[in-house]
């Protein structure tokens, strides 16, 4: 089937999936804020509207959609329904902003954006939206990653035939935060079958690159290299442990902050702070506030 041929089938399918959805009860139906709202975007933009959206391009708040995503996703992590609310609403604007931009120049509009990603949603849930024969046996989150990067493949494969081939990780974006795209890359790869037979080989690589990183001078561009490279094993030392390396580290984080943060109160019940403190006091606080926590929760402390 040809890619043209393909689309106006995805099409018809989306179309008849709305109208099964829209049919039953509770399915949501008009969004008058949401039109409200777009409305707005359009507005500011307009000859008469505000002079700083109107000079916006794609480029110029590319880091806005970054820093307000990382921003809802901080409510979330600190259950912060009130803010999550405002923020998602923020991230939202961006949406519409960018697709404003689009419209203006004339590369595509809102509506365009909506119907390819519903389009996409039916596309890759073929379990719920597909024949019967599609729909059953699928039980487990598992089972629906499976599925969806097996239709992603079958896209790919679809997208070579009518253009240039495209490669297994050309899809990464390469704007990811390094620890992201790293999980993704190496996820890839092994899928494809380029894997380690186990995690314990893959401490055996851990030690590898660290034994290469040592043979390097210090400060060289050749060691930061083997750094990364010890980082990168770790990552699939994470993935063979079913551990989002991810979350892993940001739980480390928030950890330490947490932690040092009782450091300073404690330092100010002295009368000092943090950088007024000896290594070895600062190290003594490190300990305490460890056992507090170990107090306060019935189990060792991690770290």
């Amino acid at each position: 089937m040809g890619e043209k041929a393909m689309e106006e089938r995805v099409a018809e399918l989306a179309a008849q999936v709305d109208a099964e959805t829209a049919a039953r009860p509770g399915a949501p139906a008009a969004h008058p804020e949401f039109d409200r709202l777009a409305r707005t975007i359009w507005r500011l933009r307009q000859p008469d509207g505000c002079p700083w959206d109107r000079d916006q391009t794609h480029r110029s708040i590319t880091r806005n959609m970054i820093e307000e995503a990382y921003e809802a996703v901080d409510c979330i992590e600190a259950s912060d329904s009130v803010h999550l609310r405002e923020e998602l609403g923020d991230v939202l604007e961006q949406v519409l902003l960018h697709a404003q931009i689009a419209a203006d120049s004339g590369e595509f509009t809102l509506d365009d954006v909506c119907r390819d990603l519903n389009e996409k949603l039916v596309r890759r849930h073929p379990h719920v939206f597909g024949d019967a024969e599609d729909a059953c046996a699928v039980d487990s989150a598992g089972q629906v990653l499976d599925i969806w990067d097996a239709v992603k493949r079958r896209e790919r494969e679809g997208a070579d035939d009518e253009g240039p081939k495209q490669g297994l990780l050309d899809s990464v974006p390469s704007s990811l935060p390094a620890l992201m795209q790293c999980q993704k890359i190496s996820r890839r790869a092994a899928k494809v079958g380029f894997e380690w037979p186990s995690v314990a080989d893959v401490w055996l690589q851990v030690e590898s690159e660290r034994r290469e990183f040592e043979a390097e001078e210090r400060g060289s561009d050749s060691a930061a290299e083997e750094f990364g490279d010890i980082l990168f094993s770790l990552v699939n030392v994470a993935r063979h442990e079913h551990i989002d390396a991810e979350e892993a580290l940001a739980r480390s984080n928030r950890k330490f902050r947490r932690r040092w943060s009782r450091m300073e109160a404690l330092a100010c019940e002295e009368g000092l702070r943090v950088d007024d403190l000896s290594p070895e006091r600062l190290e003594e606080l490190w300990k305490l506030v460890k056992l507090e926590e170990r107090a306060g929760s019935g189990t060792d402390a991690l770290v």
